[in-house]
């Protein structure tokens, strides 16, 4: 023990040496060699411990072990056979030196919304000019095996309906290639607040998240902390997916959004502040704030 922290052999990386700090009194870990770092004690021994270690961790911070893991979770996934989805020939690519006069709406709008050339190109974002999306930005979606199974469109000419979307399973991971589920991820509504949330966020696509959904899958697999950023007015939607993460026992942290519509009106730092002070939720704390609200 130093000070108030206690030094271990951290697990993650097994170096020989004590280098894995831990201050119960913060509730936070970092190993000093491989980085591997926490706001929770808890996931260590969640990770590494036996089930006795949990039930006495629980135990021994007056918590009470929801639910344990679901071996259904852990069994094979049958892949489900899926539509073959191709790019609409009419698409232009937004990342290429070299565009024709017509990009000149869709490049205005999406500097409208914050989005710059970076952004363009890690999201490999194009466009439509003419045919069923015409007048519409459109971000690609890759599944694991690096090919297109879903897209997003969006109307930058003020077309009555904002969005046309392919008519596929919106079952995925979206661009499941970017995600690195060893890593925290973020999960927010759409592609746009994706985008201004940064590496490893996921948009859900107005969809929402279930035991039976691929995203859930990988996440309880993984043992991935979320930071859940859903627009403010889903209040339904975020209880039911906090009340899952939390019955399968995930690290799950709150990211307050309002007063803004959603985190696509934010601007990137501001998102990060507001991750930066997100709440880490349990059993308690939820229940608490959902009283509070009635």
């Amino acid at each position: 023990m130093t000070g108030q922290e206690h030094l271990f052999n951290c697990p993650q990386c097994d170096h020989e040496k004590k280098k894995l700090s831990v201050n119960v009194d913060k509730n936070v870990f970092k190993c000093w060699v491989c980085d591997w770092s926490g706001k929770n004690i808890y996931r260590i021994v969640k990770r590494y411990g036996s089930t006795d270690n949990r039930y006495e961790w629980r135990s021994f911070v007056e918590q009470i072990e929801i639910e344990n893991f679901s071996d259904k979770l852990f069994s094979p996934v049958l892949k489900k056979e899926t539509t073959k989805l191709a790019l609409p020939r009419e698409f232009i690519s937004l990342a290429n030196k070299n565009l024709p006069n017509t990009s000149l709406y869709p490049l205005n709008y999406l500097k409208s919304r914050g989005i710059d050339k970076n952004n363009i190109i890690k999201w490999k974002m194009g466009y439509c000019p003419t045919g069923k999306y015409a007048g519409r930005v459109l971000i690609p979606s890759f599944s694991e095996e690096g090919e297109i199974n879903y897209f997003v469109t969006r109307s930058y000419d003020n077309d009555w309906k904002k969005y046309i979307n392919p008519d596929v399973s919106r079952d995925i991971v979206f661009n499941y290639p970017y995600v690195d589920f060893d890593e925290e991820v973020v999960i927010v509504e759409g592609v746009f607040d994706a985008v201004k949330a940064g590496t490893n966020s996921i948009p859900i696509l107005g969809s929402t998240l279930n035991e039976n959904s691929k995203l859930f899958y990988e996440i309880v697999k993984n043992d991935t902390c979320v930071y859940l950023a859903l627009d403010p007015d889903a209040i339904k939607k975020t209880n039911c997916i906090i009340d899952l993460l939390l019955r399968h026992d995930i690290e799950t942290y709150f990211v307050d959004a309002s007063p803004y519509a959603d985190v696509g009106e934010m601007t990137s730092e501001q998102f990060l502040e507001r991750k930066q002070r997100a709440v880490l939720l349990d059993s308690n704390n939820y229940l608490l704030s959902r009283i509070t609200r009635i």
